[in-house]
C-alpha cells in the first residue's frame, strides 16, 4: 500500500519535533558556555575565578549596607552591589578580593585612575580607589584581559578584581564622591 504524501509530511512533522524536544531537554542539562567556557582564568593560575552566579533571584543587599546610592562590598560573600538612591539594587557580581581587606565601615571613592598596572602585574582598568590599609591601597578593578588575579605568593595586594563587563558598570556608577560601605 502507497503511502500519501499527507502521510509522509505528518511523519516528517512529528519526528522533527521529537528530535528538537529531545535536543532542548538535553542542552537544558548541560554544560553551559556562561557557567565554564566564558569564566575569566589567569594565565598563571587557570580556574582561580569564582563560579558565577546563576539565579532567578539576585542576592540581597545586606541589611546592614547603609541607605541610599552607594556600593555595597561584602567581604564575606565576596560580592559588590550597586544600589541606586531608592534602595534598588541595579547591579550585583562576585569578585576576587586582593590579600589585604579593607575593614568593614563607609568610605568615600577617593580617586579614580583609567588604566595602570597591578602590584601583581596585570594590566588593569576602571580602577577605584575607596580606601588604604597598613599602607595598602584598596581599589576596585578588572583586568584588562579579564583574567582573574594569580595567587599572590608572599605579595600584599589590595586589588578588589571583577569581570571587564563588572568593572565597566563600576566604573560609571563609581564617581569620585560615591560612598561605599563594606561589610562582612
Amino acid at each position: 500500500m502507497p503511502v500519501t504524501p499527507k502521510v509522509w509530511v505528518t511523519g516528517l512533522t512529528v519526528g522533527a519535533i521529537a528530535a528538537v524536544t529531545a535536543l532542548a531537554m538535553q542542552a537544558d542539562k548541560g554544560p553551559h558556555p556562561t557557567a565554564s567556557a566564558s569564566r575569566p582564568s589567569a594565565s598563571a593560575s587557570p580556574g582561580a575565578s569564582p563560579a558565577p552566579t546563576k539565579s532567578a533571584v539576585p542576592a540581597a543587599v545586606p541589611d546592614d549596607s547603609g541607605s541610599g546610592r552607594r556600593v555595597v562590598y561584602s567581604l564575606a560573600q565576596k560580592r559588590v552591589w550597586l544600589v541606586d538612591a531608592s534602595d534598588t539594587s541595579r547591579r550585583t557580581f562576585t569578585v576576587w578580593p586582593g590579600t589585604v581587606n579593607p575593614d568593614p565601615g563607609s568610605y568615600t571613592v577617593s580617586s579614580r585612575n583609567e588604566a595602570t598596572t597591578g602590584s601583581d602585574g596585570v594590566q588593569i582598568e576602571n580602577i577605584i580607589y575607596f580606601t588604604a590599609k597598613s599602607g595598602i591601597s584598596i581599589a576596585f578593578s578588572n583586568a584588562v584581559d579579564g583574567s582573574s588575579p594569580p595567587p599572590a605568593a608572599g605579595k600584599q595586594t589590595g586589588g578588589v578584581r571583577m569581570r571587564a563587563a563588572d568593572g565597566a558598570a563600576l566604573w560609571t556608577f563609581g564617581e569620585t564622591g560615591t560612598t561605599v560601605v563594606v561589610v562582612r
